[in-house]
């Protein structure tokens, strides 16, 4: 077993393999995620985002574009709006910007609608004006499922990625995973095993700050979601369970089971009156 270990989206990530990785897949691994970084970031003042936070205009961006913007032109429908790529104009206004200034500039303000001033379609997104574009509900998903294709062609058969909790999975042994307590990370709320496939959490207590904001908005308001403060999901492909584990925040589970049920979700929400619902796999897993 190897385990290779790296920042990326600023975070931590592990590749861990049944067999030695090599040197060039290491640096492939690596050099992915440079890229990816550069162009999906809004936190790095030279990625394509962020020149796009500055200019209108047409952008062509690369081919991964086109899962994404699909993605998101159903989440957007299947939330009435409350998952919303442009969000990122909302997040950066209550303080989540670039510089982490963690500092509200003004009261909560919604997110430009889908389609109405900008177009989001495959590879070419153009904007009326200068927006921020945000791909946070499914982009660390999406990373961690290109780095799975670099696995596989390099034709390992069993391993994990792992995005900082957002996993995904490729062998004939089934991996357990714990839930981890919205309110005391040492602790857990129950345990699931992850067989082929991803699963992706969200949670509130993550990244916060000031007078209770975090960073899970409903893009129609542009305020922090506060009914709900943990979300898990599985599903085939990791972006698709990293975006359930976003839309969770905002959408019932059954709806988003629904819409996505060619990626076989399951899905776990935790309120803030501490009861849960959940698919039968994590309810069974969570602790009494």
């Amino acid at each position: 077993m190897e385990t290779f270990a790296f920042d990326a989206l600023g975070t931590r990530f592990e590749v861990r393999t049944a067999h030695q990785l090599g040197a060039g897949v290491r640096e492939e691994l690596l050099r992915e995620t440079q890229r990816f970084d550069w162009v999906w970031s809004r936190f790095r003042p030279d990625s394509l985002v962020a020149q796009m936070r500055a200019n209108g205009g047409r952008w062509d961006m690369p081919a991964e574009s086109s899962a994404l913007a699909s993605l998101y032109a159903r989440l957007y429908e299947v939330t009435r709006g409350a998952v919303n790529p442009w969000v990122g104009s909302s997040l950066e206004r209550l303080g989540y910007g670039p510089h982490y200034e963690l500092v509200p500039t003004g009261p909560p303000e919604p997110a430009p609608l889908w389609d109405d001033d900008h177009v989001w379609e495959g590879t070419a997104v153009v904007l009326a004006r200068p927006a921020v574009l945000d791909i946070g509900a499914a982009g660390k998903g999406l990373l961690v499922d290109r780095l799975g294709a670099i696995l596989d062609e390099a034709g390992h058969e069993a391993y994990v990625v792992d995005g900082s909790g957002d996993l995904l999975h490729a062998g004939s042994e089934p991996v357990r995973a714990a839930l981890e307590h919205p309110y005391d990370p040492e602790e857990a709320i129950g345990i699931v095993e992850l067989a082929r496939g991803a699963l992706c959490a969200s949670a509130g207590n993550r990244r916060t700050w000031g007078d209770g904001f975090h960073h899970l908005l409903d893009a129609r308001t542009g305020a922090p979601v506060r009914s709900i403060i943990a979300t898990w999901a599985m599903a085939s492909d990791a972006m698709t369970a990293d975006a359930l584990a976003t839309a969770l925040f905002v959408a019932p589970g059954p709806v988003l089971a629904a819409e996505f049920a060619e990626a076989g979700p399951e899905w776990l929400q935790v309120f803030s009156d501490g009861h849960a619902e959940g698919s039968q796999i994590f309810m069974e897993g969570l602790f009494s």
